[in-house]
């Protein structure tokens, strides 16, 4: 077993064998889980978006359908503060 040190900003630094044994990269997230007497559980690691899974999340059963260009304007507007 591993004993780590928790930082002054409450942080903690997983070993170089523990991220092997995961098979994590720096970088990458991993999921993390409270238990009820206190201690945590360290899963896999984090599962990635994909471009699949997006491609037609925001779409709403009649919501209206913008165009590239509506989108785009909308977008700019709203990063320009008229929205």
């Amino acid at each position: 077993m591993a004993t780590l040190t928790i930082t002054a900003k409450g942080q903690i630094t997983l070993k170089q064998e523990l991220l092997r044994h995961m098979k994590v990269a720096p970088g990458q997230k991993v999921e993390v889980s409270p238990l009820p007497d206190g201690r945590i559980a360290i899963g896999a690691p984090a599962k990635r978006g994909s471009i699949e899974n997006f491609i037609g999340s925001l779409k709403r059963r009649g919501g209206p359908h913008l165009t590239i260009e509506q989108i785009r304007k909308i977008t700019e507007d709203a990063w320009a503060g008229k929205r």
